[in-house]
């Protein structure tokens, strides 16, 4: 435990895109595809994350924002075909295909956690801390997101004797990746050596007819990534979600269980086999020196559909400078009865879990994303975190970019707005603005 280093966890969050939307894209999200073809409120979501940046931030945490990506992505549109100005593309495959427009157009990089996944300096062989962007094949929509987000990770950790950066683990068949969504660390501190904890959904190479929703995260990627991070196997837990989460609804395995510190929070049918994984997690914590938490919410008490549609686990598991732990939840975990008797019950009985705060992000739940969705979570030593300056959060940048969307995001959104070019110029020139609030430069793709 001598070579503990100050540390803190960043929590960088996605800023909503204006062309937040219902398009109803994501097969197995059970929210995603309820709300299918509603009109969406760009603005409302926007200022929503915001908000909970801000939330976190007064709590005493360090916050970051990472950029929405460039929507409708037209050089996509142009691979597929399209041609002439930028107007005649966009008219031309919504008359044609609008359901391409529709996924080109998703605002789901928002959702952060499925960015990348990231291991910090303390558990790395090589003391870096390592990125790889994923690949996201399981979703067209999300699959042309991991070029950008490199970009982006490399222009805001961008010093080489800190950071490491990968390219997204190689695509095909059902080699997916949806990075932070499915990883999870044990650590007794932030800048403690921790044990990684890696929860896949099936093998790539494994064929199972016999479900209702297929596992999104595939072993072999979350293997290939603990190997690029260079991490110790002895340190190195891989879990299988259960096949009845999933079918549940539970895409992600954030959606039934979050870690932190030494804290699991997890419900009765998160794992295919709860003994062995939890096994594995106490013999990696011990060769550390520490043991982990296990906090059970059993299906008598929380129903897999309570946990799913409340968004229970797919909270923000956090430790508070003062060293309390506690949960950031959506409003639905607190207008649940079941669930939130729960969390009252456990915060009366000194669990480990000392309190939970509910925050309003009806724009992001009604597409399936909570307050874990929406943030990657990044640990950073001193010399990192000095390293690094740009999309790092403060109340003067957060007024500002609450004035930006406020400026440029309408406040409702139909999907026939997609095909619009006024609508595109729209988000170029908000885009092109935000690049020099968060002094980034020329990163996307129409501006070069």
């Amino acid at each position: 435990m001598s070579n503990i280093v100050n540390a803190f966890e960043y929590n960088f969050d996605g800023l909503v895109g204006p062309t937040h939307n219902y398009g109803g894209l994501a097969i197995g999200n059970l929210a995603s595809m309820g709300n299918s073809g509603t009109i969406s409120n760009p603005r409302a979501a926007a200022l929503q994350g915001l908000q909970k940046m801000r939330t976190l931030m007064e709590m005493g945490l360090r916050q970051g924002v990472l950029p929405p990506h460039e929507r409708p992505f037209l050089p996509r549109l142009r691979q597929h075909g399209f041609s002439g100005s930028d107007e005649q593309v966009l008219q031309s495959a919504w008359k044609n295909d609008p359901a391409l427009l529709c996924n080109l157009s998703s605002a789901a990089p928002m959702w952060t956690a499925n960015a990348a996944t990231i291991s910090p300096s303390a558990d790395s062989q090589d003391k870096k801390v390592h990125f790889t962007p994923a690949n996201l094949t399981a979703m067209y929509h999300r699959s042309i997101e991991h070029e950008f987000t490199g970009r982006v990770l490399r222009e805001i950790f961008a010093d080489e004797n800190y950071f490491a950066h990968h390219k997204a683990v190689p695509a095909g068949g059902k080699m997916g990746d949806e990075g932070a969504a499915n990883h999870g660390r044990f650590a007794p501190s932030h800048g403690a050596a921790g044990v990684q904890l890696f929860v896949y959904g099936r093998s790539a190479f494994e064929k199972n007819l016999d479900v209702h929703f297929e596992g999104r995260q595939a072993l072999e990627a979350s293997q290939a990534i603990a190997r690029q991070h260079r991490l110790n196997p002895a340190q190195t837990v891989f879990a299988r979600q259960s096949q009845k989460a999933i079918d549940a609804g539970a895409f992600h395995n954030d959606v039934v269980s979050v870690t932190n510190g030494r804290v699991l929070f997890y419900h009765q049918h998160s794992f295919e086999n709860t003994a062995q994984c939890f096994a594995d997690i106490r013999r990696a914590c011990e060769t550390l020196g520490f043991e982990p938490d296990f906090v059970e919410v059993s299906a008598d008490a929380v129903s897999l559909e309570d946990a799913i549609s409340s968004y229970l686990f797919n909270s923000q598991l956090i430790t508070t400078p003062n060293g309390e732990t506690g949960l950031i939840l959506p409003q639905e975990a607190h207008d649940n009865p079941r669930t939130k008797a729960w969390l009252d019950a456990h915060i009366a009985g000194n669990g480990p879990i000392r309190f939970a705060k509910y925050l309003d992000l009806k724009q992001s739940m009604r597409n399936g994303g909570g307050p874990a969705c929406l943030r990657l979570r990044v640990v950073l030593n001193e010399s990192e975190a000095a390293s690094i300056s740009k999309c790092v959060l403060d109340e003067a940048l957060i007024i500002r970019l609450e004035q930006w969307v406020e400026k440029h995001y309408r406040d409702q959104l139909e999907i026939k707005d997609l095909g619009d070019p006024e609508f595109l110029g729209e988000v170029y020139a908000a885009l092109e603005e935000l690049t020099d609030i968060l002094s980034l430069g020329a990163i996307y793709d129409f501006q070069r």
